[in-house]
């Protein structure tokens, strides 16, 4: 299924080299404004073509709305968007139909689907097809903004550079909103400055990187979620692990509570301005599946790019023999960058389903 949602279920179609990609949004309420140039924005922000940090392949990835909004207003019926793909060089894959890249789903999918799935650029399963979840996710975040969240995210780490890590208790909405904005999102310029060197050594050494993005929410609502299969976390992680190149998910100190004592890992609770809050944010901003009103905090791992141009060992299909593999095309030597708005954007998508199953957006 490439479905995924109650009160809000969004579809995405296409493949990477297809005539088009796009998304359907069923369950969006009417009567909710849509700023198409704050849409603008945040496709910009993921958009191929910046040859600094990512690939070389150009999309204007433009979404054309072929319904559910008239004169900037939601109608209440399904919203469906659609992004032509004007940049594809299919015959660069033409050796991949028989030779599956490493690490990559070319193996898997000519297994599950008999040799019949369109692979050029890496098909279905390209990280182009984030580019209709972040329309999604431009989409919710207005509406989400109308209730006082915000939601921000920058690169965490690149490698081994890292970058200055959010305030978990009280993450600061200016430098929120800035970097919800930005294509390179890191709030250190230092360390911005490093992860474009390191990238661009990666590019003259035919190699890729990987690393992490931290995001915080802002303005949550306490009392979201669910205990066991309903809590929030794994809601979230279904959200987010459909972004491709997606490795782990974690909350709060995540990892690192292992190497804490309980006395350390516990957050505290305290009254401040008549309302409950907790003096640390280890959890994250969720217990027991549900949040409590502090902020959520979450980071997620990507693995380093798999279409690297050195040559790789792998099997011929057809022949059952091993054959050595140059991948050719347009590849980003790391993803990261490019990742930060589709983590934004996955998560928008989930909370807006939440708070419109509790009828907090009508």
């Amino acid at each position: 299924m490439s479905s995924i949602g109650n009160q809000l279920k969004i579809t995405i179609f296409g493949e990477s080299h297809g005539p088009a990609i796009g998304v359907t949004m069923d369950g969006l309420p009417g009567g909710q404004p849509l700023d198409f140039d704050a849409v603008l924005v945040q496709m910009a922000r993921r958009a191929p073509g910046d040859g600094r940090y990512g690939t070389y392949r150009k999309e204007a990835d433009y979404p054309e709305i072929i319904s559910g909004v008239k004169d900037g207003v939601t109608t209440g019926f399904p919203l469906c968007a659609m992004i032509q793909n004007t940049n594809a060089h299919s015959n660069d894959y033409k050796n991949l139909r028989r030779v599956p890249r490493p690490s990559h789903a070319d193996y898997t999918a000519f297994v599950k689907y008999h040799g019949a799935a369109d692979m050029a650029g890496g098909g279905h399963f390209s990280g182009r097809l984030t580019a209709p979840l972040v329309f999604a996710g431009a989409v919710c975040r207005q509406m989400l903004e109308r209730q006082g969240i915000i939601i921000g995210a920058h690169v965490r780490s690149l490698y081994n550079i890292e970058d200055d890590p959010f305030d978990p208790v009280q993450p600061d909405t200016t430098l929120l909103n800035t970097l919800n904005k930005q294509p390179f999102a890191v709030c250190n310029d230092t360390a911005k400055q490093n992860m474009y060197d390191l990238i661009a050594t990666c590019r003259k050494e035919l190699d890729s990187v990987g690393g992490i993005v931290e995001l915080a929410a802002v303005g949550l609502p306490a009392g979201l979620g669910g205990p066991l299969f309903a809590g929030l976390e794994g809601k979230l992680s279904q959200y987010l692990f459909g972004i491709p190149a997606v490795r782990g998910v974690s909350f709060g100190t995540g990892f690192a509570a292992t190497r804490m004592h309980g006395s350390e890992h516990n957050d505290s609770f305290t009254v401040q301005d008549g309302r409950v809050v907790t003096v640390t944010n280890h959890c994250g901003g969720i217990q027991g599946g549900i949040t409590n009103g502090m902020p959520l905090i979450l980071q997620v791992a990507f693995k380093p790019t798999s279409s690297i141009s050195r040559e790789q060992q792998s099997v011929n299909l057809d022949t059952m023999q091993p054959e050595t593999l140059v991948i050719k095309g347009r590849h980003d030597p790391c993803i990261v960058p490019r990742a930060v708005v589709c983590v934004e954007s996955a998560v928008a998508v989930c909370l807006t389903d939440l708070l419109l199953q509790n009828g907090l957006i009508q």
